[in-house]
């Protein structure tokens, strides 16, 4: 049985911060029920049809965050319908939700609620701004909450340019492993204590930690300055590049005094260890403008494939820059288990992008299709009694869908 198996854990959230941390625990075997509106589902469904996201005739914005799931449509407005989620509680070991307090405490499934029907639960919240103070109820995407408010979008932007946005789901996937971590925390306090939990956090509070070797910079009252174009950058070796065959690359030779000499060799410029404006770090820190013209000229010699080559044999800290179809061919990707085949996707060769984290000696589930809206409905009302005629009488009443 895999690390996780026998885990029952409800998705009660949509979009992708809370839910993907379900993920996450279904992929180390966890059985997950994701509970969707019988009208539409999980809005997130439905992302890839806003305009600029990639258009494909795929539903890859549900495969990734909703994999291995069972979809459950249910309407949890109706008496009825929370009567059922909550007979799922009482036999589930988590509960993930991203609604705002004020929307739990409307549908009565707070923490204090569903723990009163079952007290080992463990209940991850995840909110926008936090859950005290004037905004706890304020709704929020990682574009706001996570890039926006926590400087990350200024300074990241180029001298004089607009704001840059961020890409979908870059704040929501890095916060999901944050609420994985608090569920993991609970249940081994459950294992120690026998009682469950509440754990929480928010996309601010992810998106500052992201951000906290800059705001830790503030708080100490550092002076920033205007970030500066490439080329007048003020440390020619991490600075980014340009080969002859238009390939950029990022170079970063932190440890510059050890790495000087090995680099002057794998560009063939020994001359320049000799050259006093750049002998010394200091020297190479005064005249690092210089230094940033005298290798764009360099590197614009000859390919990338050959830079790689040199490079790598001398041991130097570099990458590729590379373009997302150049990331979905990666060879170490793949051999890393970072990229994984579907097991039935319903799209021969269909490949998916594994959660971060592995654990020796446990092998994770192979990635099943993502559900169809409330595609296993009848299934999990069966497992909990309802019979056909019950069923039948649900959602002629609209209470269930699928």
């Amino acid at each position: 049985m895999s690390v996780l198996g026998g885990l029952k854990v409800l998705d009660v959230g949509t979009w992708l911060a809370g839910p993907a941390a379900a993920t996450v625990m279904s992929d180390f075997g966890a059985d997950v029920i994701k509970i969707e509106a019988p009208e539409g589902g999980d809005t997130y469904r439905k992302l890839q049809d806003l305009p600029g996201i990639p258009r494909s005739d795929v539903e890859y914005s549900w495969l990734l965050p909703s994999r291995n799931k069972r979809s459950v449509a249910l309407d949890l407005t109706t008496r009825e319908g929370r009567d059922i989620l909550l007979a799922l509680v009482r036999r589930s070991d988590v509960l993930v939700t991203n609604f705002v307090p004020e929307r739990l405490a409307r549908l009565k499934l707070t923490w204090e609620d569903v723990s009163a029907e079952n007290p080992r639960l463990v209940f991850a919240a995840l909110t926008a701004y936090g859950e005290v103070g004037a905004e706890a109820s304020k709704t929020g995407f990682d574009l706001n909450a996570w890039w926006a408010r926590t400087g990350l979008m200024d300074r990241v932007r180029a001298v004089g340019a607009p704001p840059a946005r961020s890409m979908p789901g870059m704040g929501d996937l890095p916060t999901a492993m944050a609420v994985f971590g608090a569920i993991m925390m609970a249940l081994y306090h459950r294992e120690r204590t026998g009682r469950g939990s509440k754990v929480s956090t928010s996309l601010m509070a992810n998106g500052a930690w992201a951000n906290s070797f800059l705001i830790q910079a503030a708080l100490c009252g550092a002076a920033f300055a205007e970030p500066l174009p490439r080329e007048r950058g003020l440390n020619a070796l991490t600075s980014m590049y340009r080969c002859r065959d238009e390939r950029w690359f990022v170079l970063s030779l932190l440890a510059e005094d050890r790495a000087w000499e090995p680099f002057t060799r794998a560009i063939e410029r020994p001359d320049l260890r000799e050259d006093p404006r750049f002998k010394r770090q200091g020297d190479r820190r005064a005249n690092s403008q210089a230094l940033i013209a005298i290798l764009d000229a360099v590197f614009a010699e000859r390919d990338w494939e050959e830079w790689r080559a040199r490079l790598d044999a001398e041991g130097l800290t570099f990458g590729a820059i590379a373009t997302v179809a150049e990331a979905t061919r990666d060879q170490q990707m793949a051999a890393a288990g970072v990229i994984v085949p579907f097991d039935d996707a319903g799209v021969p060769g269909l490949r998916t992008v594994s959660s971060p984290i592995a654990m020796q000696g446990e092998t994770k589930t192979t990635p099943r299709r993502a559900p169809r809206l409330g595609e296993h409905t009848d299934e999990v009302l069966r497992s909990l009694g309802h019979d056909d005629a019950a069923i039948q009488a649900l959602r002629a009443r609209g209470i269930i869908g699928g």
